[in-house]
């Protein structure tokens, strides 16, 4: 969790600096990329809110993203990363959204993706999406991953 820590402790720097703030939807991470950012004291001056976005149901409930609106899109891919950083960024009414959704694994997910699979994406002035396999079935290293990597992709945004 350290190394989490550290990297958002950059992220909070450039908010706090900047009065900007942020809303993450993370799946896969189960709460990883909110908990980084909450751990670093001052949290409140530029972290909003979070939800992990797991099911169908979640995704209606929280970020507010009906079944309609995935017509043509799956989970776990760039297109739904995009839509959920977007949506939870326009819910929060915040300058930044960052989303995460992958498999985790021990095994793949219904979608045919592999465990390791995560897609992940950035919206602010524009959006940024990208896609991870780390090949690896290992949950719990790649919650981690996936997690340092969301968190290196917006220090990258904000850079």
């Amino acid at each position: 969790m350290q190394n989490l820590v550290t990297i958002a402790e950059q992220i909070a720097a450039r908010l706090v600096a900047r009065k900007e703030t942020i809303a993450v939807a993370e799946s896969s991470t189960g709460g990883l990329i909110s908990a980084a950012l909450l751990a670093v004291p001052g949290a409140s001056a530029y972290f909003l809110g979070g939800a992990v976005v797991y099911t169908r149901d979640a995704r209606r409930l929280l970020v507010d993203i009906p079944d309609d609106a995935m017509k043509g899109i799956r989970s776990a891919s760039e297109p739904y990363a995009k839509l959920l950083a977007n949506q939870v960024r326009t819910r929060f009414a915040t300058d930044w959204g960052l989303s995460e959704t992958g498999a985790s694994g021990p095994t793949g997910n219904r979608y045919g993706d592999a465990a390791g699979h995560s897609c992940m994406a950035v919206a602010g002035r524009e959006t940024t999406v990208i896609t991870l396999e780390t090949g690896s079935n290992d949950r719990f290293a790649n919650m981690n991953i996936f997690a340092e990597t969301a968190l290196q992709l917006l220090l990258k945004q904000l850079a």
